[in-house]
């Protein structure tokens, strides 16, 4: 469909400045009229009130995200321009990440990569490929085959088996497009040896965006006795061993992610000592039978999906805090993190802090971090920018 030809979406007066700093996004509540027979997954041009042209980009009635932005310029969208975007997504990767010991990194990071609903993560020699938005559902051969040349993997493997694609209205599946998968995938990370399941764990298989932060750990644990809540696999306990602590203890409600804890730990020759507990019921234990450690790590999931779940989301934020400063003697440091993007770093930051205040305890801010770089923040979307890493040292 020539451009010129496509469906209208007239954007209400007020919304189009956002569109102008580059956000990716138009919201349903932020359209006043289509112009056209616009249908889901097909391409729509987006104006302005004045009728000034914003962007083109993919439409989807069933989304809360009605249109997906590919271009805010007058260009056509074609195979070659998103294989081009594919291609600087990887060399992106290779020119940033030239880290010893780490074989693993996000290729494609959706909206930030300017290739919405696209995830892609490499674990070693095993590609992983994610489609969640309609609209870029047509362009998953020419995405793999992208793939495919630049990176040069064993095998890549499509998992669309995550809920936000029944949103979009899609099916959800699980397919080899390349290769065979190893019977186990083991990715180096720091050094750390980690067994990763790519068919079966939380999103492409592990959370990538925690890579430097695991490493920054290092230097706060030699010889420290340290606890790590919401583990997952095991990334800062394995750091944190790596690094020489003497005693390293994960816990993690799921009975899966503990045995694969076990299972890390084996790999690396590790002693760590494995939790399956609700961590905050663990916490209040821990504070009530008097145990104190020098590092204490919370890297929880996402406690709100929704800014009007915020208030909670910070009661429950400030509940793990407190918790964890009570295990604290002086000199102790605090690591904890938020990686929802509807909590803004300064609310999260205060949050916490507000937990020290409570206690009448000072508190030495370390640094904020974020995520690691191979999740982009993209200028003018916001949204890519959700982890938050805030690490303390209680003074007294």
């Amino acid at each position: 469909m020539a451009q010129e030809n496509l469906p209208v979406v007239h954007v209400i007066n007020g919304r189009q400045k956002k569109l102008l700093q580059g956000h990716p996004w138009v919201y349903g509540n932020e359209i006043e009229r289509v112009e056209g027979e616009a249908q889901d997954g097909g391409l729509v041009s987006v104006v302005d009130f004045r009728g000034r042209h914003m962007g083109t980009g993919f439409y989807n009635s069933k989304s809360l995200i009605t249109v997906r932005l590919l271009t805010h310029r007058q260009e056509e969208i074609t195979d070659a321009l998103i294989a081009s975007r594919v291609r600087a997504a990887c060399d992106y990767r290779r020119f940033i990440l030239r880290r010893e010991g780490t074989d693993s990194c996000r290729l494609i990071y959706g909206e930030a990569d300017r290739l919405p609903g696209v995830i892609c993560d490499r674990f070693g020699g095993v590609v992983v490929l994610q489609i969640l938005a309609l609209g870029m559902e047509r362009y998953t051969q020419v995405i793999a085959d992208v793939l495919i040349s630049c990176e040069k993997p064993e095998s890549l493997l499509l998992q669309n088996d995550d809920a936000i694609r029944r949103k979009e209205g899609m099916e959800c599946f699980t397919k080899v497009l390349h290769g065979a998968l190893p019977q186990e995938t083991i990715i180096h990370e720091n050094g750390v040896k980690l067994a990763v399941d790519v068919m079966g764990g939380q999103k492409t298989g592990y959370f990538l965006d925690q890579k430097d932060n695991h490493l920054f750990l290092r230097q706060f644990c030699r010889d420290a006795r340290v606890l790590d809540c919401f583990s997952y696999i095991g990334g800062f306990a394995l750091n944190a061993a790596a690094a020489g602590a003497r005693e390293v203890t994960a816990v993690d409600i799921s009975e899966a992610a503990v045995g694969m804890i076990e299972k890390n730990a084996a790999l690396n020759g590790a002693s760590i000592q494995t939790v399956c507990a609700n961590c905050f019921d663990y916490l209040r234990a821990q504070v009530k039978a008097g145990e104190t450690y020098d590092v204490v790590v919370l890297d929880p999931p996402a406690f709100t999906k929704a800014h009007a779940n915020m208030a909670n989301a910070c009661r429950g934020y400030k509940e793990i805090a407190l918790s964890a400063m009570r295990l604290l003697p002086p000199g102790g440091v605090l690591a904890t993190h938020s990686c929802s993007y509807h909590m803004p770093e300064d609310v999260f930051v205060n949050t916490v802090l507000s937990a020290a205040q409570d206690l009448h305890r000072q508190v030495r801010v370390i640094t904020l971090r974020r995520q690691d770089i191979d999740h982009p923040v993209l200028a003018g979307y916001p949204e890519s920018h959700y982890l938050k890493s805030l690490w303390l040292q209680m003074l007294d």
